[in-house]
């Protein structure tokens, strides 16, 4: 019997070029090799329809986000109202088959008593109110900041709205923990990110520069990369590298001070696929300790020695991979310590031991289709 599933993402989910569109992407075409027929609904917001999408889905349907002010003017977070659209309950409506939300942000219809006896799974993919707080406390524009501490409390009273799903899938066991105590009730899984890693292909040997990537753009990339700049990079010997998607005004001007210290501006798949499996050293930090850490399993499937603070590994069970440091001193002597030391295969093997199969797309694939239909 055919297996069909409506998705609801928050975003285009193509290019996967960034952390939330590529844990879509990647499950979609997961849950396709799987065998399920995907009706794919998604929102346009600043990137293009995309005919890529219909080689892993049935059906594709686009809805425009109603932006601006007045979508503004509610007690719902912003980021949920203006994804409020009628022709998507319509759509929705047509047939039968289970639902999967991706994010809160997609979560407008979740509770609606016309879905009330339809199977639905909720793909958590952050803490949202923790992650407004934080982007608020990094923020430096005062409306800005303001508007995101009003949407961590949107949030904060928003989330609720999970114990409508059936099944909740958590993308980390730190997350997990939290959601179980704030939804007791529901059924709570770990599924990890899915990324763009078939197989672990972390090259023997060694280089000579530093990377870290991201999509700089985002507030808490942009802080964690003018700290790395000021504070270990600029301290540095050996070329460090930057990339990730429009990088800010502040990151350039941070970087000119240091002769070691480059940008990269929206580089494309195959360049960032070569600066994270040739770097000597994958440098990730985080001020955040929940959510997608995406970039962390590209970096151990594909990079060699990876360096990272305590908040970035956390909930992913993949300390042993990594080496940590938690201050700029640490950071500067992780560095100095491996900037010549080749990556060997003995540290391949284990990478291997636990990334796989667990962290791969086809068990994690093969894991939420039994849960959505055969449990």
């Amino acid at each position: 019997m055919d297996k069909h599933l409506n998705i609801i993402a928050f975003n285009i989910p193509w290019p996967a070029n960034y952390g939330g569109v590529i844990d879509v992407y990647y499950k979609l075409k997961a849950l396709y090799e799987c065998g399920v027929n995907i009706i794919l609904h998604c929102f346009e917001y600043e990137r293009p329809q995309a005919k890529e999408l219909e080689s892993v889905c049935e059906k594709v349907y686009y809805y425009k986000r109603h932006t601006g002010i007045i979508a503004n003017i509610t007690l719902l977070p912003y980021n949920v109202y203006s994804r409020k659209d009628p022709s998507l309950l319509a759509n929705l409506l047509k047939n039968n088959y289970p639902i999967l939300f991706e994010g809160l942000h997609s979560c407008y219809y979740m509770d609606n008593p016309l879905l009330k006896n339809r199977k639905k799974i909720f793909r958590e993919c952050n803490i949202e109110h923790d992650y407004y707080y934080h982007l608020a406390k990094s923020e430096r524009q005062f409306i800005k900041k303001c508007f995101f501490r009003i949407e961590a409390w949107r949030f904060r009273n928003y989330q609720k709205v999970v114990s409508h799903a059936d099944l909740i899938i958590s993308v980390s066991t730190t997350d997990t923990d939290y959601l179980k105590k704030e939804f007791p009730a529901n059924r709570i899984e770990f599924i990890p990110c899915f990324h763009a890693n078939e197989q672990i292909t972390t090259q023997p040997g060694k280089s000579g520069f530093i990377l870290y990537h991201g999509k700089l753009s985002v507030v808490e990339n942009e802080k964690a990369a003018l700290y790395l700049i000021h504070h270990v990079f600029g301290k540095l010997d050996y070329p460090c590298i930057l990339a990730g998607m429009n990088p800010p005004r502040s990151l350039r001007d941070a970087a000119s001070l240091y002769s070691n210290v480059t940008i990269e501006a929206n580089p494309t798949e195959e360049r960032m696929n070569f600066l994270i499996r040739e770097a000597q050293i994958n440098m990730l930090i985080t001020f955040q300790d929940t959510g997608l850490k995406l970039k962390l399993l590209n970096s151990l499937f594909a990079g060699r020695h990876t360096v990272v603070n305590h908040l970035m590994l956390a909930g992913s069970g993949l300390d042993s991979l990594c080496h940590i440091a938690d201050t700029p001193e640490d950071m500067i002597r992780e560095c100095t310590k491996l900037i010549n030391v080749p990556i060997d295969e003995k540290s391949i093997t284990k990478r291997k031991e636990l990334l796989e199969p667990s962290f791969s797309n086809k068990y994690q694939g093969a894991r939420l289709y039994k849960m959505i239909y055969e449990e």
